[in-house]
Protein backbone atom coordinates (compact mmCIF):
# COMPACT_ATOMS: atom_id res chain seq x y z
CA UNK A 1 0.00 0.00 0.00
CA UNK A 2 1.29 3.46 -0.76
CA UNK A 3 0.22 6.54 0.85
CA UNK A 4 0.87 10.44 1.69
CA UNK A 5 0.86 10.14 4.97
CA UNK A 6 0.02 12.96 7.65
CA UNK A 7 -1.00 13.42 11.73
CA UNK A 8 -3.99 10.60 11.32
CA UNK A 9 -2.78 8.26 9.58
CA UNK A 10 -1.59 5.64 11.85
CA UNK A 11 -5.11 5.12 12.77
CA UNK A 12 -6.33 3.28 9.89
CA UNK A 13 -2.67 1.68 9.22
CA UNK A 14 -3.15 0.42 12.92
CA UNK A 15 -6.78 -1.23 12.11
CA UNK A 16 -5.67 -2.82 8.94
CA UNK A 17 -2.53 -4.49 11.08
CA UNK A 18 -4.87 -5.91 13.36
CA UNK A 19 -7.18 -6.85 10.70
CA UNK A 20 -4.20 -8.92 8.90
CA UNK A 21 -3.17 -10.49 12.43
CA UNK A 22 -6.21 -11.32 13.63
CA UNK A 23 -7.33 -13.40 10.32
CA UNK A 24 -3.78 -15.20 10.27
CA UNK A 25 -3.99 -16.10 14.30
CA UNK A 26 -1.30 -13.66 15.55
CA UNK A 27 -3.34 -11.58 17.41
CA UNK A 28 -1.18 -11.86 20.29
CA UNK A 29 1.18 -9.38 18.47
CA UNK A 30 -1.01 -6.76 17.91
CA UNK A 31 -0.12 -4.26 20.83
CA UNK A 32 3.54 -4.58 20.23
CA UNK A 33 3.72 -4.54 16.00
CA UNK A 34 0.68 -1.41 16.26
CA UNK A 35 3.16 0.77 18.60
CA UNK A 36 5.86 0.17 16.04
CA UNK A 37 3.97 0.68 12.92
CA UNK A 38 2.78 3.81 14.38
CA UNK A 39 6.13 5.12 15.62
CA UNK A 40 7.54 4.32 11.91
CA UNK A 41 4.87 6.43 10.28
CA UNK A 42 5.20 9.24 12.77
CA UNK A 43 9.25 9.28 11.69
CA UNK A 44 7.39 9.45 7.57
CA UNK A 45 5.12 12.50 8.77
CA UNK A 46 7.91 14.49 10.73
CA UNK A 47 11.29 13.32 8.72
CA UNK A 48 10.07 12.75 5.25
CA UNK A 49 9.25 16.18 3.38
CA UNK A 50 6.81 14.93 0.79
CA UNK A 51 4.98 12.43 3.32
CA UNK A 52 5.23 9.58 0.68
CA UNK A 53 5.89 6.23 2.14
CA UNK A 54 4.68 2.36 1.29
CA UNK A 55 3.69 -0.28 4.04
CA UNK A 56 4.23 -3.64 3.11
CA UNK A 57 2.55 -6.16 5.74
CA UNK A 58 3.83 -9.90 5.66
CA UNK A 59 2.93 -13.07 7.58
CA UNK A 60 6.26 -14.82 7.86
CA UNK A 61 6.77 -18.61 8.94
CA UNK A 62 7.17 -17.33 12.57
CA UNK A 63 5.34 -14.48 12.86
CA UNK A 64 5.05 -11.02 11.05
CA UNK A 65 7.65 -8.54 9.40
CA UNK A 66 6.02 -5.10 8.30
CA UNK A 67 8.21 -2.41 6.22
CA UNK A 68 7.70 1.34 5.56
CA UNK A 69 9.56 2.64 2.56
CA UNK A 70 9.97 6.62 1.70
CA UNK A 71 12.47 8.13 -0.45
CA UNK A 72 13.97 10.22 2.51
CA UNK A 73 17.81 9.54 1.95
CA UNK A 74 17.99 10.57 5.69
CA UNK A 75 18.75 7.53 8.05
CA UNK A 76 16.74 7.29 11.26
CA UNK A 77 18.90 7.82 14.44
CA UNK A 78 18.08 6.09 17.89
CA UNK A 79 18.36 8.42 20.84
CA UNK A 80 21.78 7.76 22.24
CA UNK A 81 20.81 9.55 26.03
CA UNK A 82 18.71 7.56 28.67
CA UNK A 83 15.19 8.12 28.42
CA UNK A 84 14.21 11.59 30.62
CA UNK A 85 16.77 13.69 29.14
CA UNK A 86 15.94 16.33 26.88
CA UNK A 87 16.50 15.53 23.15
CA UNK A 88 15.49 16.42 19.77
CA UNK A 89 13.96 12.84 19.20
CA UNK A 90 14.82 9.11 18.14
CA UNK A 91 13.19 7.47 21.17
CA UNK A 92 10.51 6.14 18.63
CA UNK A 93 13.26 4.42 17.71
CA UNK A 94 14.01 2.86 21.21
CA UNK A 95 9.92 2.11 21.68
CA UNK A 96 10.66 -0.06 18.09
CA UNK A 97 13.35 -2.09 19.63
CA UNK A 98 11.32 -2.76 23.05
CA UNK A 99 8.25 -4.16 21.48
CA UNK A 100 9.64 -5.65 18.22
CA UNK A 101 12.37 -8.56 17.90
CA UNK A 102 14.13 -6.90 15.37
CA UNK A 103 14.46 -4.07 13.21
CA UNK A 104 16.66 -2.13 10.80
CA UNK A 105 17.09 -0.17 8.23
CA UNK A 106 17.86 -1.00 4.31
CA UNK A 107 19.45 1.70 1.77
CA UNK A 108 17.48 1.86 -1.10
CA UNK A 109 19.76 1.27 -4.55
CA UNK A 110 21.01 4.79 -5.72
CA UNK A 111 20.55 6.42 -2.40
CA UNK A 112 16.33 6.57 -3.32
CA UNK A 113 15.20 5.99 0.07
CA UNK A 114 15.33 3.53 2.85
CA UNK A 115 12.60 0.81 4.13
CA UNK A 116 12.33 0.56 7.77
CA UNK A 117 11.31 -3.08 9.05
CA UNK A 118 10.47 -4.64 12.09
CA UNK A 119 9.71 -8.08 13.04
CA UNK A 120 7.67 -9.97 15.32
CA UNK A 121 7.24 -13.29 16.57
CA UNK A 122 5.02 -15.72 17.68
CA UNK A 123 7.28 -18.61 18.91
CA UNK A 124 5.48 -21.27 16.20
CA UNK A 125 5.50 -21.68 12.31
CA UNK A 126 3.19 -21.49 9.84
CA UNK A 127 1.37 -24.68 10.66
CA UNK A 128 1.29 -23.63 14.30
CA UNK A 129 4.10 -25.88 15.69
CA UNK A 130 6.15 -24.59 18.52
Amino acid sequence: MSFTVGEHSARPLRRILRTYLGSWGLAGLADGAELALTELVANVVRHVPDRRCAVLIVRRPRGLRVEVMDGSPLLPAPADGPVGEPAEGGYGLRLVDAVTDRWDVTVLPGGAGKTIWFECDDGKDVDGDP
